[in-house]
């Protein structure tokens, strides 16, 4: 069968159906191929007693700008509550609240030069020499090629690297830790940056659910637009330029069926492993899976959001939605992610079935705290990604992919995957959405 549309966009996530949206403002005719039946990729969600949950945390910076104003766009800007998202750091058998300038004074590990360096550093001042300077952490592309550990080290002090910093890079990276950028760590200090003097960082949330995003733009581009359960397989050219794409669906009957489209460019949305399979374009940015449970319980674990874990423990965090959001939202469960990053689909945890990652993490969590009551678990729901997030190695940037591979593979090519600039130095569902932004501009433009 021989279809016609103007511009496909392979995958239906955030940032498909952003570049989808803002094509059709500018009157395009738009076509979204989802390879699954579930929209939404990352931010797809489970049902509970009250409000959906995400498969896999998400929560906004202040920071995030692009992603509110597409909010307000769609209507549902007021639904965005900014609230306190309270952090504490698990170590050697004790919490310690890391949110108010006290709290952090106080921290047992550290002395009073070492408290004096990490808050320089989070002021965005270098104390190097003696002389502060308030330009060093401008740009973070001058730090691209210095590796994490050398950074934090210089720029706190050793023991700041490893009573804090390497714990976190360990829960992060794994293996992969001596690899990354001083880029990625400076990002994310600037990423997370706006705190609350008194109460701590604000974070935002979507009441209902970041689900409501994404039903919110599958209204806008248009249901009928989208064409799920549907893989593209090819994409043509001639001389130099997309005229068509290849894809395959079941029929009613189970049948697998073959349409052609013609096309006059192509958006991909997807991890650059699609957009290999699909152009030859080739990626070298490695990405890390994750295996991420959601837990409903009785009764409340912590007394805080995020839980940080300086420990040897099966996960690197545990986040407790419910500190965050209130537990009435969700018909009074108290909802609990235990999250782990995986470098190797060949580790344990990787392998292991939703029954026995249940075991593993009601095993961990009692290891912390002994006082806990497995019988007060309701349920446990787990989901896997094996590509969840780049490993941001040094010369990450050197690797991104342009949003217009024109020259690199032929025009009316876009790339608006995980593998862009917009995803740096920190991947979110922001970036997703000004990825298909950038992508969607460009299109325009040309």
């Amino acid at each position: 069968m021989q279809l016609d549309t103007e511009i496909a966009v392979v995958g239906g996530g955030i940032a498909g159906l952003t570049a989808a949206y803002r094509l059709q403002e500018h009157g395009f005719d738009v076509c979204v191929f989802e390879a699954s039946d579930d929209l939404g990729g990352l931010a797809s969600v489970y049902e509970t007693s009250g409000d959906p949950i995400e498969k896999f945390y998400h929560h906004l910076s202040k920071s995030e700008e692009t992603i509110v104003e597409l909010a307000k766009e769609l209507g549902i800007g007021k639904d965005i509550e900014w609230k306190i998202g309270k952090n504490a750091y698990y170590i050697n058998g004790d919490i310690h609240p890391m949110d108010k300038p006290w709290e952090i004074f106080s921290f047992p590990y550290w002395n009073l030069y070492d408290k004096f360096r990490l808050g320089m550093l989070t002021l965005d001042i270098d104390v190097r020499g003696g002389i502060p300077k308030f330009d060093t952490y401008e740009q973070l592309s001058d730090f691209e090629d210095v590796p994490v550990e050398e950074f934090a080290r210089e720029h706190t002090t050793p023991n700041v690297y490893e009573t804090f910093f390497e714990p976190l890079l360990d829960a992060k990276f794994g293996s992969r830790k001596d690899d990354v950028s001083a880029a990625w760590l400076l990002g994310r200090i600037k990423f997370r940056g706006e705190r609350d003097i008194l109460r701590g960082e604000i974070l935002g949330y979507l009441d209902g659910g970041f689900g409501r995003l994404l039903d919110s733009l599958i209204n806008a581009v248009g249901r009928e637009n989208i064409e799920s359960n549907t893989r593209v397989t090819d994409i043509q050219t001639v001389d130099n330029e997309v005229t068509g794409l290849t894809a395959e669906r079941e029929d009613e009957t189970g049948e697998s069926v073959t349409e052609s489209h013609n096309v006059d460019s192509v958006v991909v949305a997807t991890m650059p492993n699609v957009l290999e399979d699909l152009t030859g374009y080739s990626c070298d940015i490695d990405f890390q899976g994750t295996v991420c449970s959601v837990i409903s319980m009785e009764e409340s674990l912590l007394e805080t959001y995020w839980l940080n874990i300086a420990d040897d423990a099966p996960f690197g965090a545990l986040i407790e939605h419910t500190n965050f959001i209130e537990k009435e939202r969700y018909g009074g469960e108290h909802l609990l992610y235990v999250a782990r990053y995986i470098q190797s689909p060949d580790e344990d945890v990787w392998q292991q079935t939703d029954d026995e990652i249940r075991e593993t993490w009601l095993s961990g969590i009692e290891s912390l705290f002994p006082e806990f009551d497995r019988d007060s678990v309701n349920w446990v729901r787990t989901a896997r990604n094996p590509r969840t997030a780049p490993v941001y190695e040094r010369g990450y940037l050197d690797m991104v992919v342009p949003y217009d591979l024109s020259e690199e593979v032929a025009d009316g090519v876009y790339y608006a995957g995980m593998a862009s600039s917009a995803q740096y130095p920190e991947r979110s569902l922001n970036g997703g959405v000004v990825a298909g932004s950038e992508v969607a501009d460009r299109i325009v433009e040309n």
